[in-house]
């Protein structure tokens, strides 16, 4: 699927089916798994790639791993901060691609770093929810390094090794309702 099988116009992420997810190495032997719980924003499908973007903003506060004690330590200082810096956003500059190998690239900003990342994109499809609302689907993933967005917090085992590892896998479930599209755009999609 590419970006010209999905109805121009812009779309609305829809925080109560959209996640974005993460994992990273404990103390080097496991990985520890968490999500934030509240991602918004727009994602506008142009003609072309040249002119879609994404815009969306996550809550950090929402940072869950299913234990509350580390999640309070990810909200503090040492990580996050939330209290200084309660947005995570992600402003794309490019989008790309052909067939199955879609990617966007953008700002992403963490604390006060913002940082170019690279994510690989998969484009879910366009349906009709049971209410008349057309709802597309966007998957994308990527990898990055939490030293160089400042979350630097960490601890030496006496075994050798940290508590945290560095390279953070994220992935985006996005999905999205139109808000208005260009007249046929729409039946041409779902038909598509």
């Amino acid at each position: 699927m590419a970006t010209h099988d999905i109805p121009t116009g812009t779309w609305q992420i829809d925080p109560s089916h959209s996640a974005v997810t993460f994992s990273v190495r404990h103390l080097m032997v496991s990985k520890v798994r968490g999500r934030f719980g509240s991602v918004s924003g727009t994602i506008t499908i142009g003609e072309n790639e040249a002119t879609s973007s994404v815009d969306a903003d996550i809550d950090v506060a929402t940072i869950s791993t299913d234990d509350e004690k580390r999640d309070q330590h990810l909200r503090s200082a040492d990580f996050f901060d939330v209290e200084r810096f309660p947005t995570m956003t992600i402003r794309s500059t490019e989008v790309g691609g052909d067939g199955d190998g879609w990617s966007i690239a953008g700002d992403v900003t963490i604390r006060d770093v913002t940082q170019r990342v690279v994510f690989e994109l998969e484009l879910g499809g366009v349906s009709q929810d049971p209410w008349g609302n057309t709802k597309a689907g966007f998957s994308a993933s990527t990898t990055i390094n939490r030293k160089d967005f400042g979350l630097g917090w960490n601890a030496p085992l006496e075994t050798g090794g940290v508590v945290v590892g560095d390279k953070i896998q994220v992935e985006v479930d996005i999905e999205a309702a139109l808000e208005a599209a260009p007249e046929g755009a729409l039946a041409a999609a779902v038909a598509g």
